[in-house]
């Protein structure tokens, strides 16, 4: 049987100033990450759109990352097992300590943890594709790896906006699961295969998500949707699903 998902704690995950005269009880609780699934080894959080997971060269001055505040939240040290892109939300898989994060990340890195991604792409692709194209690992890391990353569409759209010569575009919610880890990897397949991801300013399609903005969605469009698993220490299946937010189901509706 599948392990009993904890319904979601905690408020939006906005910044708070401690000048704006909240209390530290209540800054904490507006600093809370809702929590999907938690036993005493592991959790599965949903973290929001543009918060970062931690402290990288990629920071570039931000001092706010889930990982201290997951510290704080749950009062003790978070060994995080996989990490998600700063404009990406969804779960996150994280361990209490370091035994259940070295069993975890062992199984991440032999391909026993499903992950699901939802994702919007400009155009229609096929209904299953494939992508099999290999990267490098960001920046300061050129040697290029093996990627791999299995999409099925699940929906279509088309808004009666034009694009480019065309009166109308097209857009699909697609499902991804990447079968290695590669850095920025969904974004950079979809690019790959001129299906960019909707509101990527790095590997996006500038008209498409100029597009989405004037209609009120402001976020890119990546969204870590399910964990699956066998829990490390019990062996019982345990699943954990993040409901998109605002933005996102906004972007949904079009479908």
């Amino acid at each position: 049987m599948a392990a009993t998902l904890i319904a979601p704690i905690g408020l939006d995950g906005d910044a708070v100033d401690a000048a704006d005269g909240v209390d530290a009880d209540a800054m904490a609780a507006r600093l809370a990450l809702p929590v999907l699934y938690r036993d005493e080894w592991l959790a599965v959080i949903d973290k929001p759109a543009g918060l970062m997971v931690h402290d990288s060269a990629l920071a570039r001055g931000e001092t706010d990352f889930a990982a201290d505040r997951l510290r704080t939240q749950f009062g003790r040290r978070v060994f995080l097992v996989h990490r998600l892109d700063r404009a990406t939300s969804g779960c996150l898989l994280l361990a209490f300590d370091r035994e259940t994060a070295s069993t975890l990340g062992k199984a991440v890195m032999a391909g026993e943890v499903e992950k699901d991604y939802r994702a919007i792409c400009r155009g229609w692709p096929e209904a299953d594709f494939d992508v099999d194209h290999p990267l490098d690992g960001g920046p300061g890391k050129p040697v290029k790896k093996p990627a791999q990353t299995r999409f099925q569409v699940l929906a279509r759209a088309e808004c009666d906006w034009a694009a480019g010569e065309f009166a109308t575009s097209r857009y699909a919610l697609l499902n991804a699961q990447p079968v290695t880890g590669r850095f920025r990897q969904i974004r950079r397949h979809l690019k790959h295969v001129s299906h960019h991801l909707i509101g990527d300013t790095s590997h996006g399609d500038g008209r498409h998500n100029r597009a989405f903005r004037m209609v009120g969605v402001h976020r890119m469009l990546l969204h870590a949707h399910r964990l699956g698993l066998a829990h490390p220490v019990t062996g019982e299946p345990l699943e954990a699903i993040a409901p998109p937010d605002a933005q996102f189901a906004k972007a949904l509706a079009y479908f």
